[in-house]
């Protein structure tokens, strides 16, 4: 390689602040430390991969006939009781409070350890006590003096399932394309018993609904990182933007659990725990592009088109799509008790090449998007 540094991937981007902080850290030895750490554990990694090559990538025609069955004729798919688009042009913050996942924020900042236990945890323990104190008191300057204002937007869409494929439609008669959302199916070979998974096959190749949804915790949030690098208080620009990728995510949690019981409604007697929600104890999902189970990040044009999200929630993509402001998440709700999470992991040009012509781009531009699901 021409760039001989070092080169990190951070799974997810709670994680990011722990690793820019070791990278510039003025200690050169801590540096050079962390780089060798991270140089074997990606040796590892190389061994691993070479090792799980026998996995094998079956023909997507064999992965299509192995679909998620789900009999159509007993299931009644539910009618979202809100029509049209919801949108929150400034959600309480108080109310995303309650449903901040801390686990996350103790990995941005490389403390292993789940919540509420690593507060006592023997090694980690004080400097978790510290940080969760400090992330606490700038919680509250947050909501009170109101930092940050958190946008979002939510639709329903009539839909229904073309094979690997789902047509967003204009109305209830299913009769007009609006729109059509592409997924990947799994196709590495699977124990009997076992499905070839795609997200198409949670909804009804008859008549479904579908919904999408974009929130944000972000805006406002540049004045005040501004101030802390004035100040040169990199823990403190740190931490906000932390907290801002929590409340990001309490808002998606938040937004869900109302889609499920109010919006939608199609579980209107919910009631569950903060740690149940967590653990996703809920029927329904709601994945997102760019993660495993639809890992192409170049759908969200589309989806930020459908919701407007620029208008309604003050957000934009990226060229490499990437959303603004950063502390942001979208994705697609699904409402039916089957629908799971899963990981499309390695496909094969078969696959790619179907999915480009479905896409109408070419196989180079597909396997761009797709590179790292890439099987050949």
């Amino acid at each position: 390689p021409r760039y001989q540094g070092t080169t990190v991937h951070v799974l997810d981007a709670s994680r990011a602040v722990g690793v820019c902080q070791a990278l510039v850290s003025e200690s050169r030895d801590q540096v050079a430390a962390f780089a060798a750490k991270v140089a074997s554990e990606y040796e590892a990694i190389r061994v691993e991969r070479a090792g799980n090559s026998k996995e094998k990538v079956v023909p997507l025609e064999v992965a299509r006939a192995n679909e998620f069955k789900i009999d159509w004729s007993a299931y009644q798919p539910p009618k979202p009781a809100v029509s049209g688009t919801r949108v929150f042009a400034e959600y309480p913050l108080h109310e995303l409070i309650e449903r901040i996942d801390w686990t996350p924020f103790f990995r941005a900042w490389e403390l292993a350890g789940t919540y509420p236990s690593i507060l006592e945890d023997k090694v980690v323990g004080e400097s978790a006590k510290k940080l969760y104190a400090d992330a606490r008191k700038m919680l509250e300057r947050v909501v009170r003096e109101k930092w940050l204002t958190a946008k979002g937007v939510v639709t329903f869409w009539p839909c229904r399932r073309d094979g690997d494929d789902v047509v967003l439609c204009t109305d209830e008669t299913r009769t007009r394309e609006l729109s059509r959302l592409y997924f990947l199916r799994q196709q590495i070979e699977k124990r009997s018993g076992r499905a070839n998974m795609c997200l198409a096959d949670f909804i009804s190749p008859e008549a479904d609904w579908i919904g999408g949804f974009a929130v944000t915790a972000g805006h406002g949030i540049e004045e005040h990182l501004a101030r802390f690098r004035a100040d040169h208080d990199d823990y403190s620009d740190i931490l906000l933007k932390a907290l801002a990728d929590r409340l990001a995510e309490a808002f998606a949690e938040r937004l869900h659990e109302r889609v499920r019981k109010t919006l939608w409604g199609y579980a209107p007697d919910e009631a569950l725990s903060n740690d149940e929600l967590v653990r996703e104890k809920y029927r329904g999902i709601r994945p997102a592009p760019g993660y495993p189970a639809c890992p192409d990040h170049s759908q969200k044009p589309e989806l930020f088109r459908l919701l407007n999200a620029g208008q309604n929630a003050g957000m934009t993509l990226t060229e490499s799509f990437a959303m603004l402001p950063t502390a942001a998440v979208s994705g697609y709700y699904f409402a039916h008790p089957d629908a799971q999470y899963f990981g499309v992991a390695r496909i094969g040009r078969d696959q790619v090449v179907d999915y480009a012509r479905r896409r109408g781009c070419t196989v180079e531009q597909a396997e761009r998007w797709l590179r790292p699901n890439i099987g050949y």
